[in-house]
């Protein structure tokens, strides 16, 4: 497993970590026992970090996280900053100091441990200035709640303002062949300051995988059933487009979920790829993804078959769009 550095001066990590939102149900249930054998894969991978959110299931992944025997052995990454009404589900956003403390105190009892790895703010409030939301991460470094400071889905502006401030280890974003928009300022931004790209749904929430979402599967997801790539026309033309880079891992003897990994890693050095699954097996070939080296011939022919803005219909619907700052 190749490594790559969280941040200018951080530690190595595996070059693909585990993203944990698919322990909180999103894409259908799953088990604590399912969620610890995932983990164990991992680390027998060569994988040994995890990314989680206190949003995910309501604390339910941090704590399948936090019950997991050997979860010291992973760097691991939580988020905070989205509200939630447990009555309505209305969503909000909160900045303040004060809360991002308390949320990181909560995350810490269900995940078991003293200190975390690296502490996101899931989502940006506008209302507040970045410089001040830095400031308050700031503290909590210097208070040993977190080793390092990162964000999430903001702009090339806004985290060059933040790391004005503190060091800002890394950035989440969606990134993959069907969402390539970080590579219009926000990839080059991370390469400058020496901050990771932490890439999320890396394979296109399954499109470019060897089983994309069935008609069955989208129905079970409350994202998928709403989500503007999965309904049709749009999910029929995103399938016929995908067979490209199905048919073409099959003649090289691998997985499209491997390839699209191996594209990744390949656009730059700061990108960390997180995905996220509960299959074992399907975590084995995206692991594989990360010891693959494409060559220029390779590459040239995964972007024939998947040009630029290849996809159809949007990644989000206007509610999903609520929160990722927009820079292009």
């Amino acid at each position: 497993m190749q490594k790559r550095r969280l941040g200018a001066g951080g530690p190595e990590v595996s070059a693909i970590g585990v993203g944990a939102m698919s322990f909180a149900g999103v894409y259908g249930r799953s088990t604590e026992a399912e969620a610890h054998a995932l983990l164990a894969a991992a680390l027998d991978l060569g994988v040994d970090h995890v990314d989680t959110s206190n949003i995910y299931g309501m604390g339910l992944s941090e704590s399948m996280i936090g019950s997991f025997s050997e979860r010291r052995r992973f760097r691991i990454a939580t988020k905070a900053a989205v509200r939630q009404d447990p009555e309505t589900k209305r969503r909000w956003f909160d900045n303040s100091g004060p809360h991002l403390a308390a949320e990181l105190e909560g995350s810490l009892k269900r995940l078991g441990v003293e200190t975390v790895d690296l502490f996101y703010v899931h989502r940006r409030d506008p209302d507040v200035p970045i410089e001040e939301v830095a400031g308050s991460l700031a503290g909590l470094v210097a208070a040993g709640k977190t080793r390092a400071i990162g964000f999430s889905e903001i702009a090339p502006s806004s985290l060059r303002r933040a790391a004005a401030v503190h060091p800002v280890a890394a950035v989440q974003s969606a990134y993959s062949l069907s969402s390539r928009g970080p590579e219009l300022g926000l990839v080059q931004a991370c390469e400058a300051l020496g901050t990771a790209l932490v890439a999320y749904s890396p394979v296109g929430r399954a499109l470019l995988t060897d089983a994309p979402p069935t008609p069955e599967r989208i129905a079970a997801s409350e994202f998928l059933r709403v989500n503007p790539r999965f309904l049709e026309p749009n999910l029929g033309a995103n399938l016929a487009q995908t067979d490209g880079l199905r048919s073409l891992a099959a003649d090289r003897g691998t997985s499209a979920a491997a390839l699209a990994i191996a594209w990744l890693l390949a656009r730059s050095p700061a990108v960390i790829p997180i995905p996220g699954t509960r299959s074992v097996a399907h975590l084995e070939e995206l692991a594989l993804g990360a010891s693959m080296t494409l060559d220029a011939a390779a590459l040239a022919e995964i972007e024939a078959r998947l040009p630029v803005g290849w996809a159809h219909g949007d990644r989000y619907t206007p509610a999903q769009w609520i929160g990722p700052e927009r820079y292009c």
